[in-house]
């Protein structure tokens, strides 16, 4: 039998995606050091991708590799998008079991014990479910609307306060790595995997400094993203709609073709029907080839097969 000494010791990766977080980046790093520093019984790695930062975040990246080797580093040649440099950050993982999160300290690396602890008793994915946060307004509304909609369409069953916080097995690593997917969506992938999720409820503090990078559109990009990733029913409604009114068109002018025959000179029809129906039959068409066209390009994306990120520099690698 093998000692305790001689056994293979696990590998736990974690991995950051930052862009413009020199303000957070060296808190964050002594952060997960001292938790990892107080679970010796596992070797770790520090992940971390950058995007091409304006600001001094790649010097002090540099800088956290020089004095910890189990640090490494990523360099974008420009900013990718968070979903894409988040995405293929990730896969670069070699550990047994890897955790993400966030540059910003909202996603505390303090329950990252209590992720292992869950692995370690058999769970293939561990997530961090936001019990409560300080958003409000209009921002809240349409968070709730979004996870609304998508559970609507969707053909899995969804998760809902979820960001992507969280450990995955290495199973689960290879098993993403392997879908032909330019920009995978891993809380919706493991849905349509049927893995077994565990959760950790937790409160997400505020941003400790910097902002956001996200803004209106990627938030509109990314729920777009979603909705054509995990269903083609909003198609099928389109097409279902697009009958209904044709048949609903049809019958109304029949209608008024059968009165004008009847009551050639007594009734008037008038321009006000026709220009409502014009103007509500022209934007639904819109609307419609708006939502394909989301389809259409979401096929365009894959057909490209571009690579998700185009690296400058690897540190500690």
């Amino acid at each position: 039998m093998k000692t305790i000494k001689e056994q293979k010791m696990k590998k736990i990766s974690l991995f950051t995606p930052c862009y413009n977080e020199e303000g957070n980046i060296k808190n964050l790093y002594e952060a997960v050091r001292k938790v990892m520093d107080g679970n010796p019984q596992y070797e770790f790695e520090y992940v971390l991708i950058d995007n091409a930062s304006t600001d001094n975040t790649i010097n002090l990246l540099r800088e956290i590799c020089a004095e910890d080797p189990r640090v490494k580093v990523i360099i974008n040649q420009k900013n990718f998008g968070p979903g894409r440099s988040g995405c293929y950050g990730f896969l670069q993982t070699t550990g047994d079991a890897s955790i993400c999160f966030g540059a910003d300290l909202q996603d505390p690396p303090e329950l990252i014990p209590e992720f292992i602890e869950k692995w370690e008793q058999g769970a293939k994915v561990v997530w961090g479910r936001k019990a409560g946060d300080e958003e409000r307004g209009l921002i809240k509304l349409c968070r709730k609307g979004y996870y609304f909609i998508i559970q609507l369409f969707s053909d899995e069953e969804q998760y809902k306060n979820i960001s992507g916080f969280g450990l995955y097995d290495k199973e689960v690593i290879d098993l993403i790595a392997e879908v032909d997917d330019p920009i995978p969506n891993f809380r919706h992938l493991i849905a349509d995997f049927g893995y077994h999720v565990e959760f950790i409820d937790y409160v997400k503090p505020n941003r400790k400094s910097g902002k956001s990078s996200y803004n209106f559109w990627r938030y509109y990009n990314t729920a777009m993203d979603s909705l054509t990733s995990t269903s083609t029913l909003p198609l099928r409604i389109v097409t279902l709609i697009g009958f209904t009114l044709s048949m609903l068109s049809f019958l109304v002018g029949l209608v008024y073709l059968i009165l004008k025959l009847i009551f050639w000179f007594n009734f008037s029809a008038g321009m006000a029907p026709m220009l409502i129906g014009m103007f509500f039959l022209g934007s639904v068409q819109i609307f419609f080839i708006g939502m394909l066209g989301e389809y259409v390009g979401s096929i365009l994306t894959r057909v490209k097969k571009r690579p998700m990120v185009v690296e400058r520099e690897r540190i500690n690698f």
